[in-house]
């Protein structure tokens, strides 16, 4: 199972590999990094909560799909709309990265929506060499 779902990650676009590998999961695994910030835990719940389904996801499909859009929908809209509208106070170090995290994760919902919707509408492939 982890070969396939490793399998399925590679026949990614490179650029999508970098995206999830290298930005999006590190800056919401950072998360957990200022959980004694203001609203850090409720922070690293949305980010990291949105996140976790999608290891159920991978071995369910043994790969990537566009499942995977599906969790992070609630979660991570939820948390831009709070960064936008309900900042915590934050300084330093912590402020920078709630700015971040906004940013990375506003622009995942802008691939998760549509993802989504084809993947309601029935695209239910999975990643694969070809």
């Amino acid at each position: 199972m982890i070969r396939d779902i490793y399998a399925s990650f590679r026949a990614l676009p490179v650029w999508v590999q970098v995206w999830v590998a290298l930005i999006l999961v590190p800056v919401n695994a950072a998360a957990l990094l200022f959980i004694t910030e203001p609203s850090g835990v409720w922070i690293a719940i949305l980010a990291v909560g949105a996140m976790l389904p999608n290891l159920g996801v991978m071995a369910y499909d043994r790969g990537f799909s566009k499942l995977m859009a599906l969790p992070h929908l609630l979660p991570w809209s939820v948390l831009v709309s709070w960064l936008l509208f309900f900042r915590p106070e934050a300084f330093g170090a912590y402020a920078i990265y709630l700015w971040v995290l906004l940013a990375i994760d506003a622009v995942s919902l802008g691939f998760d929506f549509p993802d989504a919707g084809k993947w309601i509408k029935g695209d239910r492939a999975v990643a694969e060499h070809s």
